[in-house]
């Protein structure tokens, strides 16, 4: 009876040590699931910023300011222009009802 106590005992043990042993595993994988949510919450922050900055390098004003300082370009003057009136067949819509007699003329 004593070698059965003592066995059941040995084996309450390992039981007990295996419990604390995945509690403790368990306790460690939450504090690095919660490190790993607070760097999603930083990239995330991060991203935003990122995003807003990238639509200030963006704007319309700043680039032309670029290209008038870095790369010496000016807009033509209006002698330098050439504006080329469009075909008259672009100008007509294909799929017209009032064109479809006409044949494309």
């Amino acid at each position: 009876m004593v070698r059965l106590n003592m066995i059941l005992l040995l084996i309450v043990v390992a039981c007990a040590l295996g419990v604390v042993t995945s509690q403790h595993r368990a306790r460690k994988l939450f504090q690095a699931l919660e490190a790993e949510q607070e760097r999603v919450r930083q990239l995330d922050i991060e991203y935003g910023q990122l995003q807003l900055e990238m639509s200030t390098w963006a704007t319309h004003p700043r680039i032309e300011k670029i290209a008038r300082d870095r790369l010496h370009m000016v807009t033509p003057d209006a002698a330098g222009r050439v504006v080329t009136p469009k075909p008259a067949s672009a100008a007509k819509p294909a799929a017209s009802p009032a064109n479809a007699g006409q044949g494309g003329r």
